[in-house]
């Protein structure tokens, strides 16, 4: 197994996980859901129009925490946009419902991934796993 699909099986294993950026100099974290393994690449969406999309446009250090069974996996990168026509046919037709939503909308689904991540894999007290991505 890959260390990006390590990533992904945590992720959904936990189901929902959040997703962390800064506005400013202020720390935000929301809960994400949306992930799409395609061609090798772990790739997150949501609306170019929400204020997530511009703080990591703004910064785009970033990090994916999500737990379960008592643990934790932390996973950290750069976020780095893509405009790939292949990459956001996947998107829809991994997520049909959501991006019929967006096109009724006139919104636009921003399509990122995290370059250079580092992903570590924790129980409450211990390190279990530590690993780029």
């Amino acid at each position: 197994m890959s260390n990006v699909e390590k990533v992904l099986d945590y992720l959904n294993e936990a189901k929902v996980f959040y997703f962390l950026t800064t506005d400013g100099d202020q720390p935000k974290g929301r809960p994400f859901g949306f992930k799409l393994l395609y061609n090798g690449v772990l790739y997150f969406g949501c609306g170019t129009f929400k204020n997530v999309f511009k703080q990591l446009e703004a910064n785009p250090k970033v990090e994916v925490l999500a737990m379960k069974d008592g643990g934790f996996m932390r996973y950290d990168g750069k976020a780095t946009i893509v405009k790939d026509d292949a990459v956001l046919q996947a998107v829809r037709e991994a997520s049909p419902g959501i991006m019929e939503m967006y096109d009724k909308n006139g919104w636009e689904m921003g399509v990122f991934y995290l370059a250079d991540g580092h992903a570590e894999i924790r129980g409450m007290m211990d390190l279990i796993e530590e690993f780029d991505v």
